[in-house]
């Protein structure tokens, strides 16, 4: 539940994160992993964004600036936690550190004691407080968590139906979906952080309608797509053979990011049948660089699940009524195109869809619950992703595959052409063109709460 870490009338001494346009308030700091540049080589830091800033909290362990958490003199429990912080900060993406939300929580309200507006505390204090600070803009980020295992789900009932409707007009869902979450293991090897060129794929496709018989061709993707998503952070595991009942499932959540799980639509509709993807799906998928955290979201908690009238209840390994009534995140999600030739003549990038996470119709803990129902072991640093985010208006809709959509001519019961968007400089879209950035956003509003956001996840294509 909400507590003082939340109260809105907290002020930092970075001036820039008392805007009240910022995604990162002292209300929020986010976890994140950079290169430090050190006498001409560089390390892995922790750090956490206040504003427009990141504040590099492994220089301030080493400068023991953090006194409340525990005396180094002390014997007992004191000594315990300062020994497994020191041996934690060695790694260099809070591996050792996510899997203790006590740590995490510890860690979260010191460094927001360190950022409370007031007093430095002499010259040495200022100084410090000047090498603790780099720019966000300037920040050479890494993964925020080494992500050892990916898996995607499709959580979104209205992305489920409109996609369905696509291929099965007269019956979009399949009778699976209502009664299990339905997701796919990724590949954690090609998970990549923001700001990473994403090169286009080139794969087996699918002969021409006109010329089935003609066979598969190989080449460059034709059909580049982008999926907004939301994934959980997996920070304590569980042991092989023991599943995570839906009840403790929010526990081993460490934070939330944004993931475009990039998707190459020709290439997927040629291999996916039976299996499901593969090579359209594991050549990228983009996360943004900051973990927000669970307590930051704990203001902005929602309905975990809901169903209409008529839906079947969950099996009983999937119903939990916490999760129902507090088991979802209301964060509002974004999605903003910048072409090469929108960024050569200095415009602004063009908004696409703006949906949310509220009302999806499988929470987290329902998918964590699923996963390891079988026995299936998750580990610190797993990542499991929402699947395209997508809401019943059409201008909610998290990818192009839905946007430029048009549906079934009823005379032909073919699809009807593309639908393109149109950009400022005249440019169309129906799938992504080489230069085009794709730029992802998602934050979080309630009143009573200062309004926190989770950053940017971006990429950009290249041929």
């Amino acid at each position: 539940m909400p507590n003082d870490t939340h109260n809105p009338n907290l002020r930092s001494w970075v001036e820039s994160a008392n805007d009240p346009a910022t995604d990162f308030p002292i209300q929020n700091l986010p976890l994140c992993s950079f290169l430090k540049e050190h006498d001409g080589h560089a390390h892995a830091h922790y750090g956490t964004a206040i504003g427009d800033q990141i504040l590099d909290l492994t220089l301030l362990w080493e400068a023991e600036a953090f006194p409340e958490i525990a005396d180094e003199g002390a014997p007992g429990p004191a000594q315990d936690l300062l020994e497994e912080l020191d041996a934690a900060f060695e790694y260099p993406h809070w591996m050792g550190i996510i899997d203790r939300p006590e740590l995490v929580a510890l860690l979260r309200r010191e460094a927001q004691r360190y950022l409370l507006d007031g007093p430095a505390g002499g010259q040495q204090g200022r100084r410090l407080r000047q090498r603790a600070l780099q720019p966000i803009a300037t920040t050479n980020f890494l993964p925020p968590v080494s992500f050892l295992n990916y898996t995607d789900f499709y959580a979104s009932i209205h992305h489920a139906t409109t996609v369905g409707a696509m291929f099965r007009p007269d019956n979009p869902l399949l009778p699976n979906y209502k009664h299990v979450p339905i997701g796919y293991h990724g590949r954690a090897s090609s998970v990549v952080v923001s700001g990473t060129t994403i090169r286009r794929p080139a794969g087996q496709q699918s002969p021409p309608d006109d010329n089935p018989s003609a066979g598969p061709g190989f080449g460059p993707c034709k059909m580049l797509d982008y999926e907004l998503e939301v994934g959980c952070v997996i920070g304590r595991g569980n042991s092989l053979g023991e599943p995570i009942a839906i009840s403790k499932a929010a526990e081993h959540i460490v934070g939330l990011v944004l993931v475009n799980d990039w998707s190459a639509r020709d290439i997927q509709r040629w291999e996916y049948q039976p299996l499901g993807p593969f090579l359209a799906k594991n050549f990228a998928t983009s996360v943004s660089p900051f973990v927000v955290t669970t307590e930051a979201l704990d203001p902005f908690r929602c309905d975990g699940w809901s169903r209409g009238p008529g839906d079947p209840e969950p099996l009983d390994y999937l119903r939990d009524e916490h999760d129902r009534s507090r088991g979802g995140f209301d964060i509002v999600l974004e999605a903003f195109l910048l072409s090469k030739e929108m960024a050569a003549k200095g415009a602004e990038p063009v908004r696409l869809s703006r949906g949310g996470l509220k009302g999806m119709y499988w929470s987290f803990a329902q998918m964590i619950a699923h996963h390891t129902s079988n026995g299936c072991n998750l580990q610190e640093g797993d990542l499991l992703a929402s699947g395209t985010v997508s809401g019943q208006a059409e201008d909610s809709r998290g990818c192009l595959l839905e946007l430029t959509w048009a549906g079934i001519d009823p005379s032909t019961g073919k699809p009807r052409p593309r639908r393109p968007i149109e950009l400022p400089t005249g440019e169309k879209r129906t799938f992504l063109a080489d230069g085009d950035t794709v730029i992802l956003r998602g934050s979080c509003e309630r009143e009573g709460f200062r309004r926190i956001g989770f950053g940017e996840c971006r990429g950009t294509i290249s041929g």
